[in-house]
């Protein structure tokens, strides 16, 4: 026999098959709720920060007696943008939540540039606390419906 053949079916190199003949492969494990979460808070508070640049940038065009020039609103949000899009992308790891920890207290600091934003990133603030609290207990719970036997830490 030339091909890895057993009873005339193909097996690939963990002994199963398909039906149709191809090698079956095994479900991917379920997406993290945490991690789903994240990102869609992420994905918001994008759109926001973008938005917050715009209107910080507008105000500081009226008045030149201002401490820092106009264009220093739009570059600090296009960074907090890229640091939010980048965190989204790297949410695999665990390291990334404390870089959306980090940038939620960015968006919460720039209440100094606008007072509106202490609220905006207040709520913000609140979204990711409760999306990591409530992602984390329902990954737990659906790890303990998997695997039964084993203990969760």
């Amino acid at each position: 026999m030339s091909d890895a053949t057993h009873d005339g079916d193909p097996v690939d190199g963990s002994g199963e098959s398909s039906v149709d003949g191809t090698a079956a492969t095994a479900p991917a494990a379920p997406r993290s709720i945490r991690r789903s979460l994240a990102s869609i808070v992420l994905a918001f508070e994008t759109i926001v920060v973008f938005l917050a640049a715009l209107v910080i940038w507008g105000l500081a065009q009226g008045g030149a007696d201002q401490a820092l020039p106009s264009w220093v609103a739009l570059a600090a949000g296009g960074v907090i943008i890229l640091g939010l899009i980048a965190t989204m992308g790297l949410l695999r790891f665990e390291w990334a939540y404390v870089l959306g920890w980090t940038l939620q207290v960015l968006i919460v600091a720039s209440g100094f540039l606008n007072p509106a934003m202490f609220v905006v990133g207040a709520l913000f603030g609140g979204m990711w606390w409760y999306c990591m609290v409530v992602g984390s207990r329902i990954d737990r719970e659906r790890a303990a419906v998997v695997a039964p036997g084993k203990e969760q830490q």
